[in-house]
């Protein structure tokens, strides 16, 4: 058996909201785009959903904040670097740069209430 792909979904209340936000977020524009699913394109290969929660089938009952989507960078300035551009776009910032136990990082919030947490892991 061979995977093929690495996504991860997430149900959101719009999609075209939410890719407007994670183009944004990442700066670049969504590889697909309808009604009900948008998509983007990692730079490392993975690929991000954006599914509405109305159209998901079978029915999708879960909501933001249940669980984190990581974005590893290589130093903690990149840390503080996307901290600051992401506060200038008017993300909601739930926890501001911070050293923790496995390394510096920040968590931010989506307009669905998904938890995004920017890293770098301590060596």
């Amino acid at each position: 058996m061979q995977i093929l792909d690495h996504y991860f979904l997430l149900y959101v209340d719009s999609p075209a909201t939410s890719a407007n936000f994670y183009s944004r977020l990442l700066d670049k524009p969504p590889v697909a785009l309808n009604p009900t699913f948008a998509l983007f394109m990692l730079d490392n290969g993975v690929k991000l959903g954006l599914w509405s929660r109305h159209a998901a089938e079978p029915s999708a009952q879960a909501t933001g904040g249940g669980c984190e989507v990581g974005f590893r960078v290589a130093e903690p300035s990149t840390v503080d670097e996307l901290h600051a551009h992401w506060v200038n776009q008017g993300v909601n910032i739930a926890q501001s740069p911070v050293e923790m136990d496995f390394g510096y990082t920040f968590t931010a919030l989506d307009p669905d209430g998904h938890r995004l947490r920017v890293f770098t892991v301590r060596q």
